[in-house]
């Protein structure tokens, strides 16, 4: 019976211990359990005002056949001209503006909780050569150093916008370019540093590795700032047990004096004529010193709350304009930002 029961004993040991290992190894089999993606891009381009303006086309494909969320990069090079966050059917279709010339498009799909990442084959696109001075933009994350762009509310993102001039070497006077942004979520704000950039005949269209800023070009920083939620607003009484006596009393007391004046009143109108002036006055005392002021009300029931920037997924669009005192220039991109720990 002894050898049964050490018997026993090990096999129950060697069970417990493989149970104990599975447990150990069930968090990685479910990180492994992504599922691989395919992403497809086409490009369109069309010629406005001399200039050409590019509109992409990116679906995201898992390999179960389903369609896939999160956010998608378009990419020349090793530079970054838009971003734009998947709809419901997996599709994307960001619009951006290209320089003369030849281009290599692809489009980069950052991947999600369930989804891994995937890249397009690369798209050639060839863009309208002019000799009309005009500018492109890029974008390159700063901090967080990474893109899509995921804030908790209450954060700040900088994100590096890049003024790239084309054809300049055709101007007879500077470039002043204009950054702005717009689709931001409610308390939520964008502020650019510089708001304005120049572009010179001589202001370069490419930076070599380890260049200097005057041999790049223009680069305004932009701030990204949300809004965090603020604590609940604590309402306390101005007297211990009597949370709405003062209103009543401010209501009630020159009511009262009024009342007693008209009943006085009906055979001396001029004291009625003087108490309705007391009630007045007392009437606006009351008021002023109780939760009718508002130094009254926000000492006894404290500010009111904040209100945070919402949760969710938000495509921004860059935009900077431009003129040569005849027309105007106007080019654009989008970016994606995420916002987590708000309302």
């Amino acid at each position: 019976m002894t050898g049964l029961n050490c018997r026993n004993l090990r096999l129950e040991w060697v069970a417990g211990l493989g149970f104990a290992l599975a447990l150990a190894v069930l968090p990685v089999a479910a990180t492994a359990q992504q599922i691989s993606t395919h992403t497809a891009l086409t490009v369109e381009t069309s010629v406005q005002a001399g200039h050409t303006q590019a509109t992409a086309t990116v679906a995201v494909t898992a390999t179960d056949g389903l369609p896939a969320s999160g956010v998608v990069v378009i990419q020349d090079g090793d530079r970054e001209l838009a971003e734009a966050a998947l709809n419901a059917q997996g599709v994307a279709s960001p619009e951006f503006s290209l320089s003369g010339g030849d281009h290599n498009l692809r489009a980069v799909y950052a991947g999600d909780a369930s989804h891994l990442s995937s890249s397009s084959a690369s798209t050639n696109a060839t863009a309208q050569t002019s000799s009309t001075p005009n500018f492109t933009l890029s974008l390159a994350p700063v901090a967080p150093s990474t893109l899509p762009l995921t804030l908790t509310a209450g954060n700040a993102g900088t994100i590096a916008v890049t003024v790239v001039p084309e054809d300049n070497a055709a101007l007879t006077s500077p470039m002043f370019v204009t950054l702005s942004c717009s689709g931001l979520p409610s308390e939520a704000s964008c502020t650019f540093t510089p708001e304005s950039v120049e572009i010179l005949p001589t202001t370069p269209a490419s930076c070599p590795a380890n260049s200097p800023a005057s041999a790049c070009p223009p680069v305004s920083s932009m701030l990204l700032q949300t809004v965090a939620p603020s604590g609940a607003r604590v309402l306390k009484p101005a007297f211990p047990g009597s949370a709405g006596r003062p209103v009543a009393w401010a209501v009630l007391l020159p009511g009262m004096l009024g009342l007693g004046g008209l009943a006085w009143g009906a055979r001396r109108r001029r004291w009625l004529q003087r108490l309705a002036l007391v009630a007045l006055v007392g009437l606006i005392t009351a008021l002023g010193t109780t939760a009718c002021n508002p130094r009254y009300y926000y000492l006894n029931h404290g500010p009111v709350p904040n209100p945070a920037t919402p949760n969710g997924t938000y495509t921004v669009t860059i935009t900077a304009q431009s003129s040569n005192g005849v027309t105007a220039i106007t080019n654009n991109t989008t970016m994606v930002l995420t916002v987590t720990g708000g309302s």
